[in-house]
């Protein structure tokens, strides 16, 4: 009976109902794949059998264990969802669907297309139950244990699907047990040359290294005996074969050039323990600089915990040691596993385990952001399945991101904001340029205005994360939408005005939203960006807008009567509300334009003065000698504006930039600019334009030269 096994396993920690229900399952299993084969020519109920036996080992629970029984039936079988959730619950059917492929009959462009939305599929089910993933590891290294009997291209294939996905997930889950023989056997089909050479090179000094290694337990035993340190266990670990051929390539050593072939494992009982230990061993062989690290104060993400430090031994030969507690050892080997009872737990035990899979959350939110299913799993490989680098905020907090990152990732992995209003970073207190690349350890601050004009286009190419590239995209996206928004409206404005009616009357709330619901657009905002994007047509939005509207007496404006010449004042496009013939001057301390929030005082002998609505200035004048201002639409009056462009010094920067200015016909009235030690250059740019609108064609212009890092208004 297959089952045999898998029940003498959950014997040790199920209860008689559970392993009844774990039968039953099997039984229903059984019927469904009746008469189905495998390539190695057994009964197909000896894969899901298998892949129960592999979760049996990492204690998991009645309901994976029944999901893993019953995970191929809906897609090899004629048993349907329902009727899973029928005989064996609602929380099964979700894992069973979770881990089931979608259907080939669905229409993909291509294999890949279809393999990438399965992906996607499994990594949403995950993120509402971490044992779907669970299951689908164990499945995936049965089949990878069973690869011999598939076509030789289908087993290169899987192991490089395997190496790509499955092996990382299982590393950023914890599960080294699980990991390490997925690597191995990748690697065995995939290059089998170099796989079975470094197994006979370590057959033929596997003598010589299990006498050097009793050698240094011997002597460790006997230390910590003397110094009356606890110890639980010492033993060695073998480099596993992938491990040692990664080492090889990304060094560049031949297999007698790399020492540290077997590294010796400390268990003991606390936590103290571990220090004590690192203590003794410090003392009886010195340790290699920079070879220390402390994953029990600052665990890995994936949660594991232990001291490794690398010393020289007796023979003068470097030797790994890795000291944990029995728990660490656990969590270490089953990953997520060895936590699954804290779902089950107290309201601190869930947050704990919430908070050990933050990462989970950050890649479901790309999955949001991310519309084509291949380049979800393309941005996966990137941010969560390649190396990392872990740097710190500066109150101390632990970041995780992809090696090769710079500042710009980090911020936007704190959070979108504090990306999009970058205008510059500090690592370790010293000020570095934003495409500077970030090392383990380094303690990075961002700097930010809230007068950034946010992204350039060049920041897509600096960012190494998907995520960060994903955010820049979405910026440049709703900025273009806003920007159609605004122009649009400003089109049907003017083509009312045109044919002398008032907008007011015509643009309201219900005759906007009848249009909308002709043109089948979802709101007024999705109207006016198809007019300013060109989706469709001026006339036809105002033609639906007037419809049913008489024209016969057109709207008269008020005649406006100029002022006496000697009464007239300077031009500065702001009208005094219910009062004419006032002077007015804008403040120079903010330089306010139109689009901008304004607001206006009395001052005595000098009229109105005019601020930015938050100018810092305006706090300390009494609100009785506040008084309401407006833009003068009409107004075809040019404003001074100052700018910093801010980018990578190199020959030809500023004459590009000023050039940028010129294409975008706008008057340029001072010009300073400097580099500095640190290869950046800061231009200084005293501009003259018509409105906010004008200020932003102007900056966009001047973002998409290359190497500008940030652009941003100056406010004095």
């Amino acid at each position: 009976m297959p089952i045999k096994q898998l029940l003498e396993k959950v014997a040790a920690y199920l209860s008689e109902s559970d392993i009844e229900q774990l039968e039953k399952a099997y039984r229903f299993a059984e019927l469904a794949h009746q008469g189905q084969v495998r390539k190695s020519g057994e009964p197909y109920i000896h894969h899901p059998v298998a892949v129960a036996e592999i979760l049996a080992e990492l204690q998991m629970d009645i309901t994976t264990l029944t999901a893993a029984l019953l995970h191929d039936v809906v897609e090899d079988t004629g048993v349907t969802l329902d009727q899973i959730e029928d005989e064996f619950g609602e929380t099964v059917r979700h894992l069973v669907d979770g881990v089931t492929k979608l259907k080939k009959r669905m229409k993909f462009k291509s294999n890949e297309e279809h393999q990438a939305e399965n992906h996607r599929k499994m990594f949403v089910a995950m993120a509402q139950d971490i044992r779907v993933i669970l299951i689908k590891l164990a499945d995936r290294l049965h089949n990878m244990r069973t690869l011999k009997y598939v076509p030789e291209h289908k087993q290169r294939q899987k192991s490089k699907e395997t190496l790509e996905i499955f092996a990382p997930l299982a590393h950023r889950l914890g599960i080294s047990k699980i990991k390490w023989e997925l690597e191995d056997i990748s690697l065995r089909y995939l290059n089998p040359k170099q796989y079975y050479r470094i197994v006979n090179l370590m057959k033929k000094k596997r003598a010589e290294r299990e006498k050097y290694l009793d050698e240094i337990i011997s002597a460790l035993r006997s230390r910590l005996d003397e110094m009356e340190v606890k110890v639980t266990d010492i033993s060695g670990r073998p480099k596993h074969i992938y491990s040692i051929y990664r080492k090889m390539v990304s060094q560049n050593k031949e297999f007698n050039e790399i020492y540290d072939l077997m590294a010796v494992r400390i268990i003991v009982d606390t936590v103290r323990d571990c220090y004590a230990v690192l203590g003794v061993i410090h003392t009886i062989w010195k340790p290699m600089p920079g070879r220390f690290k402390d994953y029990i104060a600052m665990p890995k993400t994936n949660m594991y915990q232990s001291l490794h430090t690398t010393v020289i031994g007796p023979k003068g030969e470097p030797i790994e040691v890795q000291i944990r507690t029995m728990d660490m050892h656990r969590t270490a080997e089953y990953g997520i596993a060895a936590h699954w009872a804290y779902k089950e737990g107290n309201d601190v035990q869930k947050n704990n385990f919430a908070e050990k899979l933050k990462w989970f959350r950050e890649m479901m939110e790309l999955q949001q952001e991310t519309k084509d299913a291949q380049e979800f799993v393309e941005s996966l490989k990137m941010d969560w399945f390649s190396d990392e680098v872990f740097v710190f905020t500066p109150k101390g907090d632990v970041i995780e991101l992809p090696a090769g990152s710079v500042p710009l990732d980090f911020a936007y992995r704190i959070h979108t904001e504090i990306g999009n209003k970058c205008i510059g970073a500090k690592v370790n207190g010293k000020i570095v340029p934003l495409d500077y690349k970030l090392n383990t350890g380094d303690i990075v601050e961002i700097l930010t205005s809230k007068h950034s004009y946010g992204p350039s286009q060049d920041w897509i190419k600096i960012v190494k994360s998907s995520q960060a590239r994903n955010k820049i995209r979405s910026w440049f996206k709703k900025q273009r939408r806003e920007e159609s928004i605004e122009k649009g409206k400003e089109m049907v404005e003017a083509l009312l005005k045109k044919h002398d009616y008032n907008v007011g009357e015509v643009l309201t709330p219900e005759r906007i939203s009848e249009a909308t619901g002709k043109f089948n657009f979802q709101d007024e905002d999705d109207m006016f960006a198809a007019v300013g994007y060109g989706g469709i047509s001026t006339a036809q939005v105002v033609h639906r807008l007037t419809d049913g509207m008489k024209t016969e007496s057109p709207v008269v404006l008020p005649e406006v009567k100029s002022l006496p010449r000697k009464n007239r004042k300077i031009d500065q496009g702001v009208r005094v509300k219910g009062v004419d013939n006032l002077l007015v001057r804008l403040s120079r301390c903010c330089n306010p334009v139109p689009g901008d929030d304004i607001s206006g005082y009395v001052t005595q002998g000098r009229g109105v003065t005019v601020h930015r609505a938050d100018c810092p200035n305006l706090a300390s004048v009494p609100e009785e000698r506040r008084i309401s201002v407006e833009w003068d639409s009409n107004s075809t009056h040019f404003y001074q504006v100052d700018i910093e462009v801010s980018g990578f010094d190199r020959i030809g920067l500023l004459n590009e930039v000023l050039q940028a200015v010129h294409d975008s016909k706008t008057n340029l009235s001072a010009v300073s600019a400097k580099g500095d030690r640190r290869g950046i250059a800061s231009i200084h740019i005293r501009l003259g334009i018509q409105n906010i609108n004008h200020l932003k064609s102007v900056v966009e212009r001047v973002k998409k030269v290359r190497d500008i890092y940030s652009v941003r208004r100056i406010i004095q």
